[in-house]
């Protein structure tokens, strides 16, 4: 297997089952994953691994996911990182805010499996 060739995905998420729940999901799929817990966690990541893509929960520990998306997308070195808003927000609101935070996708929780695999595809390019 080619390991070093595998696209590296942080997961920001506080929920240690849904988490595990990604982590397993991906890697079954040949993804690297690495995680973070809260904001501060994630936005060192970032700025350390610029990993391919960010699954971002939106309420933390700290500062909102919106926040730490906003930090990315404004920064010169990480703004382009795709950053998908995976959420149990659901109201309109939340979504346009998902979106004004700078996030590339949005989807709303509990997220089946395959449609979590589609849409990091398609997010990377990898759709087909």
């Amino acid at each position: 297997m080619q390991q070093s060739k595998a696209k590296v995905i942080l997961i920001v998420e506080d929920d240690a089952e849904q988490r595990l729940l990604y982590t397993r999901v991906l890697e079954s799929a040949g993804y690297r994953v690495v995680e973070a817990a809260d904001s501060a966690s994630a936005l060192s990541q970032v700025h350390e691994l610029r990993p391919d893509l960010v699954l971002m929960d939106v309420t933390l520990p700290g500062p909102s996911g919106w926040n730490a998306t906003r930090e990315i997308k404004s920064h010169p070195d990480t703004h382009r990182v795709p950053v998908l808003v995976v959420t149990g927000l659901v109201a309109q609101a939340d979504r346009d805010a998902s979106y004004a935070s700078g996030s590339d996708g949005y989807l709303e929780k509990p997220v089946p499996p395959r449609r979590l695999l589609d849409e990091v595809a398609r997010m990377l390019g990898e759709a087909g």
